[in-house]
């Protein structure tokens, strides 16, 4: 009772206040959030010479299947222990085979976040990597696909050579201004792609990777 006839004649406490400034803040932060990764991005060719302000843009990266057999010949030469040097267009040959026939994939559940194939972009001294995530939700009738959109450059950590991430856009939002989220994201939706294990093998003993114009080198030790 007594605190009851404090709060009335005083009011809410200061950590009352804080408190409900730190929810405010979140929940302005998510809802923030949620409105840019659901804003369309503009997929062009090539970028405007006056980009809109706050406009996301994404540039597809090329691929040339009619160079399969190149592509081939480099995996295996790869695998056996050699270094070698690869364009966008094969990259993405490699990540994006032929699909199967329309309808015999399985249906995805009704909640669910599902990433497809990476594409690849080589551009101003690094690599953009760009997949696309399937959002549905059957109970608020929600289905559809946002570009989760990367450009980074290669370091050595430990004994292994990662992927480290510079910028980040979930559609339109940009991530890498929220804690602990590029992190997430990395391992939700870029470090589940699928990889043939003898790729996957020959890539850890690398000595190092570099973005060198248009292409990506690969170099063994």
């Amino acid at each position: 009772m007594r605190q009851r006839f404090d709060r009335a004649r005083y009011g809410p406490s200061w950590t009352e206040v804080i408190l409900g400034a730190l929810l405010s803040a979140v929940l302005g932060v998510v809802l923030a959030a949620g409105f840019f990764i659901f804003r369309p991005v503009t997929k062009v060719k090539e970028l405007p010479k006056e980009p809109v302000p706050g406009t996301v843009y994404f540039i597809e990266g090329s691929r040339d299947y009619s160079n399969a057999r190149r592509l081939i010949a480099k995996q295996k030469f790869f695998v056996k222990g050699g270094s070698v040097v690869v364009n966008e267009d094969e990259l993405n040959t490699a990540a994006n085979p032929v699909t199967a026939a329309p309808g015999t994939e399985p249906p995805p559940p009704a909640t669910a976040l599902s990433a497809g194939a990476p594409n690849f972009r080589i551009h101003d001294r690094a690599l953009q990597i760009t997949v696309p995530v399937r959002i549905k939700y059957d109970l608020v009738s929600l289905d559809t696909t946002v570009l989760v959109q990367t450009t980074g450059n290669f370091v050595r950590r430990g004994d292994a050579i990662a992927f480290v991430p510079k910028t980040m856009f979930v559609g339109s939002c940009p991530v890498q201004r929220l804690p602990r989220a590029v992190d997430f994201i990395m391992k939700k939706f870029y470090e589940t792609q699928p990889v043939p294990a003898d790729i996957a093998a020959a890539w850890g003993k690398l000595a190092d990777v570099t973005v060198e114009g248009s292409t990506l080198r690969l170099t063994m030790p």
